[in-house]
């Protein structure tokens, strides 16, 4: 299957795909300060520079786009027929990029949670809930140690 864009034009969609405060990440970090969360941004010093950073809680949340992390299992997780190498190449170094970020923040006592933007397109309460009951359950293991 053939691309449905010219080079230019697709070259020029791509160019308008954000990294940072992207839709699904706006809607979470709402939810989260409704709620009543106070966290960081795009921490630069820790690895994989986490989309929200809840220091409180010793968690990161990762929202991540299916397509660009490659959500297993999902429709969206597909590899472009147009120049497949070079897709496949780049789509596989962030995979494997995610999976060190990960081990890097475990290693460094990090509690990590990972949303992914078909979960918010097709249940985003159902997300948030699981989001927070999480965040409650790291709360109450903080409060027995401390």
């Amino acid at each position: 299957m053939t691309d449905v864009y010219s080079e230019e034009k697709r070259s020029e969609v791509m160019r308008c795909v954000r990294g940072k405060n992207t839709n699904p990440e706006m809607r979470v970090r709402s939810a989260l300060h409704r709620s009543g969360y106070r966290f960081r941004l795009h921490r630069s010093d820790l690895p994989g520079k986490p989309d929200i950073v809840l220091p409180l809680y010793n968690t990161v949340i990762f929202v991540n786009g299916c397509f660009w992390h490659q959500h297993p299992g999902c429709r969206k997780a597909t590899i472009p027929q147009n120049n497949k190498l070079f897709w496949k190449k780049k789509l596989s170094r962030t995979v494997e990029r995610d999976k060190q970020n990960r081990k890097d923040l475990q290693r460094l006592g990090w509690n990590i949670i990972t949303i992914w933007e078909c979960e918010m397109r097709t249940s985003f309460d159902t997300t948030m809930s699981r989001v927070f009951a999480q965040l409650m359950h790291l709360g109450q293991q903080k409060v027995k140690r401390g």
